[in-house]
């Protein structure tokens, strides 16, 4: 075990801030035995500490020792559990809300920004997190192309700040849609007094028309064996002029299973797809019309998350107990280590339907805007 994490300049009980302290010797066994799954668990227990638990994670993920636990018990359960059954079904998609998002809202409040956003946001210079997530909100409405009396189907509305940001800001008349219950009651009650409805309901459901749809930070939920379907309800819901903006987390290589430590403990039955499975899944039904990679801004979000957790923590402290602190301080900043070493992304792809293309002046009014606020958001999505 030192030496494999020594390929990732990593030291057991080294002085440098990202280098390992071990505090029960039964750390090393249960690595060896569980992969990552023993690496979060054994965390969680208090078996080890990391001053900069992200740099570690960075530097172990750019060094791939996870591919040195591929073949453990954890992760072929997952990848046979995947490959025999659906699980993100209907039923089974549900359970993501009830053992991560119904987390009481005060906790996510503490957390996230003042629009709730729970997703990445779009750093400029200066911004801090307030700034950048409301920077993400308007760039989702404009690439969308929205303007007043537009309908605007939100798949995975979360708490109602990009319902409520279309609504009042760009005139929108908006349907929200999640599986969380305390999301529902939430964005229901903040997007009241505005042309903005929110429904608890899996995205499956949907049989309504619209003119815009947009999907962020959901499609992490629903699993290989549906994203045809997922990109099916989308397209069925559009009208032939309609324009479909899915953003979220994406891996690097297809896969059909997810780490076995986020499927446990954070997102049950949760996979990241690549673009390349997203894109198979929109052939004969979209055209891609953009797509964009912000997954660099992800790293500093996360990092804002973590902050923000850890100041409001002694309010939560009695509630959720230690474990959970450390469970969830290793949620944020292996996350972020991640994005940092570039294994994970963030792509924003702009579909529009197949018979029309984008159509009604949009293509040309894309292609001939130009303006200093455009510019600085493009170049944000850079960020190093």
């Amino acid at each position: 075990m030192t030496n494999l994490l020594a390929l990732a300049d990593i030291r057991i009980n080294g002085a440098r801030p990202w280098d390992i302290h071990v505090h029960d010797q039964r750390f090393f066994s249960r690595v060896l035995a569980s992969g990552t799954l023993g690496f979060g668990e054994s965390y969680m227990d208090g078996w080890w500490d990391c001053d900069a638990l992200d740099e570690m994670c960075c530097r172990a993920i750019r060094a791939e020792l996870e591919k040195r636990f591929e073949f453990r018990l954890p992760n072929v359960w997952a990848l046979l559990t995947a490959l025999v059954a659906n699980q993100q079904t209907s039923r089974r998609s549900r359970k993501v809300g009830r053992v991560h998002y119904d987390l009481r809202n005060d906790f996510f409040e503490a957390m996230l920004d003042p629009n709730m956003q729970y997703s990445c946001a779009l750093f400029a210079t200066g911004d801090d997190l307030a700034a950048a997530q409301l920077r993400k909100l308007d760039w989702i409405c404009q690439r969308l192309h929205l303007r007043p009396g537009l309908r605007l189907l939100d798949i995975g509305c979360g708490w109602g700040g990009l319902a409520r940001y279309a609504a009042s800001h760009y005139g929108c008349k908006v349907v929200g849609i999640t599986i969380s219950r305390e999301q529902f009651d939430y964005a229901q009650r903040w997007c009241r007094g505005l042309d903005a409805e929110i429904q608890l309901r899996d995205y499956r459901e949907v049989t309504e028309r619209f003119d815009r749809v947009v999907s962020v930070g959901m499609v992490e939920h629903v699993g290989y064996r549906n994203y045809s379907t997922y990109m099916r309800v989308a397209a069925r819901s559009l009208g032939e002029d309609g324009l479909f903006l899915c953003q979220g987390i994406c891996g690097n290589v297809s896969r059909v299973h997810t780490d076995p430590w986020i499927e446990r403990h954070i997102f049950p039955n949760s996979m990241l797809p690549s673009v390349a499975q997203l894109t198979r899944a929109a052939e004969s039904v979209f055209i891609v019309e953009d797509v964009k990679n912000i997954g660099l801004n992800y790293d500093p979000t996360l990092l804002a998350w973590e902050e923000n957790f850890r100041r409001a923590w002694p309010r939560f402290a009695d509630r959720y107990g230690e474990r959970f602190r450390r469970m969830w301080r290793f949620y944020l900043l292996s996350c972020a280590g991640a994005f940092r070493a570039h294994s994970l992304q963030v792509f924003s792809i702009l579909f529009s339907k197949e018979a029309t293309g984008i159509g009604s002046g949009v293509r040309d009014e894309r292609q001939t805007a130009s303006s200093t606020r455009t510019a600085v958001l493009e170049a944000s999505a850079l960020r190093v």
